[in-house]
Parts: structure tokens; C-alpha cells; sequence
């Protein structure tokens, strides 16, 4: 039997155009996907547009159109940049969906049944920005005398009814559940303040609003809407089936493995999804991850300074492979990092053009030019040809799993280029363009290992650059149905002929960088 493995990403906020967090997020999440399909899993990835609140209505307003319409237009717009992205997700969620509503109220109707949402009226700070209300001990005054948020939203003073949620008794049972799976928030860091958080204290949660009506309506209570969180976190319940906890996919999928987020929306899914799921009957997930923000050539990214990095922009000037390498590569997952032009060019030259592909390039080129493009017999390996096929093997892949379980995806890759520079050394020591003039049985030994070699590696980084490693695999002649894991032992069969080799990663030039 398969294992099973679901992976979420968090659903995206439609007020605006997606930008390169939700890039990453999608990145990081489809090379975990597809890093558990090539390992034998049944994978079920989700992702999604989060469609109700008052920021979007705002939004809308100043469109000029119903919230309806604008949400269409702008979810449609993270579908696109899904399928640019070439992410692998296997649903996309809209709460403004029937399914998703039905999932939503259903979830509101087992924490009414189990005693834990009760009817009161509210007054304190929410800021729109955020979709979060704030204890004014952790606001700003600014100059102006505006409340001003952790995040730098602006805060406005809010008195209705509200139905609350009894997010108080939840305390205790929280940070044991923080306390006997310390694996269930990550990185520590982040753990971390959750736990600090937590203990600081909880006051019960307002979870629905009046003045407004563009969400999911309470049942039995139309004038009031459900507050977004309790709305959004649901998706990932309404896209194995709930409320039908009986069903197939909720019985194989639930509790989920990984919901993956920003750091910036943490605590709703470190304190109050579990909270929520525990007082409904439900298991909480096993993890969630909480990555760092990007910035722009060392500032914050913001509209007002021009500097914010549209994921188009990425995918014009680096390629869909190119972007996708360089966000997993350049900072440890987990951490804030900057992003530079001058250093995803240095990057994708020096590690993609010049280390895997040219050593895949001038490898096949003389395959097919001095052994008629067919992978010869083989005879004897020496000790030397041994130990690199070995370590870009089963080695290789048991620490490339290791990282990826524990979202280290640029330790993944760094020893994954270790490979790949000890395979330029081999081929540089082994010097093949000097042996076809004194040994070609030898020459043919060593094109066939670093081609075997380069095949291993193509297998273990096409999660990281899909396109890229099946163009890779179809210069080396792979059959289709020998590229997951299972095959990484397996070597080129001799006599294969191969077509004349193309390069899979151009330069890209400075000069056009700047002139861009």
C-alpha cells in the first residue's frame, strides 16, 4: 500500500496581485509534492484563494465592481501563476465556493454543538490590513496618533455583537500538544514564539462580524458573518471532504502532514486552527512552517517604493527552473533573505550553466561525437568510477530526504552541487578527450559513468526543476517509467543511442540583465 502525504499551502488573500511570497510558498510546497511522488507516496497537494473579509470588499469598491466578480478576476490570476510556476497542486480551493461554504458552517455548527462559541458583543482594535484584531498593548501610537499594528497596519477601533470562540480554555492544551510533538511548529525559532505567546496568556476569540456581510454566513444567524479566519482555515478540511469525516479522501488525507505558511500568518495556524480542530473532534495537523519574507535588493518590499519583485519578472529574466533553483537555494528555508538580481544571475551561471550543465553537455557531446551517440559495453569499473556513481545514489538520496522532511531545502541542494562538483573533478582527472587518443575502451568507461552519474542526479533534482531534469533525462535517453526513486540504482543500458546534445541552461549576460 501507498503512504499517504498532504501538503498545504496557505490560501492566498485576494486583494491584490500575487507577488513573490506566494511564488515561494508554492515552490517550496511542489517540491515536497513531488519529492513524495518520485518516493512511492499518494500525495494530495491543495491550494487556494482566500476570498472573503473586508479588505477584499474594499478592494473591490475601488475596482468599481461586486466582491464576486473582483474575487473571480483576481483568484484566477494566482491560477495562472500556479500553472507559469509549473506547481503540481492537485485542487485549488475558493471559499466562495458552495463545497467550501457547506464545509465552513459545518465546522461552526459541531464547536456550537460542543459548547464552545457563545453570543456577546465586542469592542478592541482590528486592523483591516491584517484581518486580526490587536490587544493595545501591542500596538504603536504614530505621529499622527493612529494605533499602528506589529505588521504596520493601521488599526481601527471596532464595537459590535460577535460570536466568540472559548480560545481561553484551549491554553493548557495547546502547549501540550506544543510540549509531546515538538516537530508540530517549525522552524524553532518560530516555536519559539508561539509558546511565548501562548503562555502570555489567550482571551477568547471573536469570530464573527456585523458590519460587513461579504463572507460565509453563521447558520441560524444571517446578520453575521464569519470572522475570515474560521472561514479560510477550514479549506483545508473542505478539500478532503468535509463535513463527510467518513469519506475516502478525509480518511486517507487527515490530519494533514504539512501546512506550509509565511511567518507572518502564524499564529492563526499554530494557536487558533488547532485550537479550533481539537474543540471540534478533530485531530490537528502533524506540522506546521512558518518561512521567512523576501526583501528587494536589501529594503522591504513595498508598492510605494517600486521595488516589489513580480513573479513574472522572475520567470522572464531566469526562466521557471531558474527562479524556482534560486529561492530554494539562495536562503535557508525558514529565514528572511534578499533578493538580488546580481546574485540569481551568479547563481544559475556558476552552479546551473557551468557545474550541471556543462558537465552533462560536454559529456554527451562526446558520446555522440567520438562513440557514434551509442552508451558502450562495459566490462570493469574501477574504484574511482565506484564511489562517484555511489555517492550520487542511494547515498545522495537518503540525505536529500532527510533535508526535504525537515524543509532544509538549501542543504538539499548544497550537497547535492558537492556531487555534482566532485563529478566535474572526475571528469577533469579522468580527462576524456585525452584518452581517445590512447584508450577508448577507457574514454567509454568514463562518459558512462559521469552520463550514469548525471541520470542519478536528474532523478533527485526534478522536484527542484521539473522541466529542466526531463529535458535532461530525455537527452540521456531515460525511460519515463524509470524516473522516481526506486530506479536511482539502476544504470544507462549500454548501447542506447542518444540524439546530438542541446544545452538545458543558457547564460544569462549581465549586460541584458542591466538593459532589462
Amino acid at each position: 500500500m501507498k503512504k499517504n502525504f498532504y501538503i498545504t499551502t496557505p490560501i492566498y488573500y485576494v486583494n491584490g496581485e500575487p507577488h513573490i511570497g506566494a511564488t515561494y510558498t508554492d515552490v517550496a510546497c511542489d517540491v515536497m509534492a513531488r519529492f513524495k511522488r518520485l518516493d512511492g507516496y499518494d500525495v494530495k497537494f491543495v491550494t487556494g484563494t482566500d476570498e472573503h473579509g473586508l479588505k477584499v470588499k474594499q478592494a473591490a469598491e475601488k475596482k468599481g465592481i461586486d466582491a464576486q466578480s473582483f474575487t473571480d478576476i483576481v483568484s484566477k490570476n494566482f491560477m495562472n501563476l500556479s500553472e507559469k510556476m509549473n506547481i503540481s497542486n492537485d485542487d485549488f480551493i475558493r471559499t466562495t465556493q458552495t463545497r467550501h461554504k457547506k464545509a465552513a458552517q459545518a465546522l461552526w455548527n459541531k464547536l456550537l454543538e460542543n459548547g464552545e462559541i457563545y453570543l456577546d458583543s465586542y469592542s478592541g482594535w482590528y486592523a483591516v490590513r491584517d484581518e486580526a484584531y490587536y490587544s493595545e498593548d501591542e500596538l504603536e501610537k504614530s505621529e499622527d496618533g493612529k494605533m499602528i499594528a506589529p505588521s504596520g497596519a493601521e488599526c481601527e477601533w471596532v464595537e459590535e455583537e460577535s460570536y466568540f470562540f472559548k480560545l481561553s480554555k484551549w491554553q493548557d492544551k495547546l502547549l501540550e500538544l506544543y510540549e509531546s510533538h515538538p516537530e508540530f511548529i517549525a522552524p524553532n525559532s518560530r516555536r519559539n514564539e508561539v509558546i511565548s505567546f501562548v503562555k502570555g496568556g489567550l482571551n477568547d476569540l471573536s469570530i464573527s462580524r456585523t458590519t460587513f456581510d461579504w463572507g460565509v454566513a453563521v447558520p441560524e444567524n444571517d446578520k453575521h458573518i464569519m470572522y475570515v479566519w474560521i472561514d479560510a482555515l477550514t479549506n483545508y478540511l473542505t478539500a478532503i471532504g468535509y463535513p463527510d469525516t467518513k469519506c475516502d479522501e478525509f480518511k486517507k488525507y487527515w490530519p494533514a502532514d504539512l501546512h506550509m505558511v509565511g511567518k507572518d500568518i502564524l499564529r492563526f495556524h499554530a494557536v487558533y486552527w488547532p485550537a479550533f480542530l481539537m474543540a471540534a473532534d478533530i485531530e490537528p495537523p502533524k506540522r506546521i512552517f512558518a518561512h521567512g519574507w523576501w526583501t528587494s535588493e536589501g529594503q522591504k518590499m513595498s508598492k510605494s517604493l517600486g521595488n516589489v519583485i513580480s513573479p513574472d519578472v522572475l520567470i522572464d529574466k531566469y526562466g521557471v527552473d531558474g527562479s524556482r533553483y534560486f529561492m530554494l537555494r539562495e536562503v535557508p528555508f525558514g529565514n528572511d533573505g534578499d533578493f538580488s538580481h546580481q546574485q540569481a544571475i551568479s547563481r544559475i551561471n556558476g552552479e546551473l550553466s557551468n557545474g550541471l550543465g556543462n558537465l552533462a553537455q560536454r559529456t554527451l557531446s562526446m558520446i555522440f561525437k567520438n562513440l557514434d551517440g551509442i552508451y558502450p559495453e562495459i566490462d570493469e569499473l574501477t574504484v574511482e568510477d565506484k564511489k562517484l556513481l555511489n555517492s550520487a545514489g542511494e547515498d545522495l538520496l537518503n540525505f536529500v530526504r532527510k533535508e526535504i522532511e525537515q524543509q532544509r531545502f538549501h542543504k538539499a541542494l548544497e550537497q547535492i552541487w558537492k556531487i555534482i562538483g566532485e563529478a566535474n573533478a572526475y571528469i577533469d582527472e579522468q580527462a576524456p578527450w585525452n584518452l581517445k587518443k590512447t584508450d577508448t575502451v577507457r574514454m567509454g568507461v568514463v562518459l558512462y559513468v559521469i552520463s550514469d552519474t548525471v541520470r542519478r542526479l536528474a532523478i533527485i533534482l526534478s522536484p527542484f526543476m521539473p522541466d529542466s531534469m526531463n529535458k535532461m533525462l530525455n537527452q540521456l535517453k531515460v525511460p519515463e517509467n524509470e524516473r522516481s526513486f526506486e530506479f536511482i540504482e539502476n544504470m544507462i543500458k549500454s548501447g542506447v543511442k542518444i540524439e546530438k546534445p542541446i544545452g538545458i541552461f543558457p547564460r544569462i549576460e549581465p549586460d541584458k540583465e542591466k538593459a532589462a
